[in-house]
């Protein structure tokens, strides 16, 4: 899993240098609708994953300080491209397709979900995954199945519990405490509204970008 803290001190100073404090860049590179053309990139790519409608596209702009680098919409099932933001000129935001939208075609649903799968079983930079789950649905058994594929796969997973500002703060604690013991990850609160969780998570991807690189100079 991804572990929702803070990077130990002695890691701090490479971190630093990859993901400062804040994000000082973030740029759109491109969108992928077949899977025979995902972006061919060395640098290590963080993907973000969820139920249609679950808040992407808000968390990346606010994660990155845009209003609009990712777009947000009313509409479940907008998102239906591989979507790759290049951070700090050094790794990947990649934004998944939503999953679990009825009010589609099962051909369309079925369009999304192999552009999905294919991203992730043939992506070979990918380092971990985010999760999103909004705080007032319950767990699908695609959220299940997707964790439990992602781990068996050795890849880290972080669950991000959304729109935790719909909830007091003990149902969302409790949310909370209830992924993280169904899933088997670490879970953070996040509202894009408050701010609520934004720290803690930019934390998390700055230790995980931080162990990729030294990994890789070992």
């Amino acid at each position: 899993m991804i572990p929702a803290v803070a990077a130990t001190p002695e890691k701090l100073h490479h971190m630093g240098k990859v993901l400062p404090s804040k994000i000082v860049s973030c740029e759109f590179v491109g969108s992928f609708f077949t899977s025979d053309r995902f972006l061919e990139d060395s640098r290590p790519q963080i993907a973000f994953a969820g139920r249609s409608n679950v808040g992407k596209s808000t968390l990346l702009n606010s994660l990155v300080g845009r209003k609009r680098l990712a777009k947000v919409s009313t509409t479940p099932g907008k998102t239906r491209s591989v979507n790759f933001f290049l951070v700090n000129d050094k790794f990947y935001f990649v934004d998944l397709p939503g999953y679990g939208y009825a009010k589609v075609g099962k051909k369309v649903r079925e369009s999304w979900r192999e552009l999905l799968e294919n991203y992730l079983t043939g992506s070979r930079h990918l380092i971990g995954l985010i999760l999103l789950l909004d705080c007032r649905r319950d767990l699908t058994d695609e959220d299940r199945q997707l964790v439990a594929w992602l781990a068996d796969r050795g890849l880290p997973v972080l669950a991000v519990v959304t729109k935790s500002d719909k909830l007091s703060r003990d149902k969302v604690n409790r949310k909370v405490k209830e992924i993280q013991s169904r899933l088997g990850v670490a879970a953070i609160a996040f509202s894009a509204l408050t701010g609520a969780g934004k720290k803690e998570l930019l934390n998390s991807i700055r230790n995980l970008v931080a162990e990729h690189f030294e990994k890789t100079r070992a």
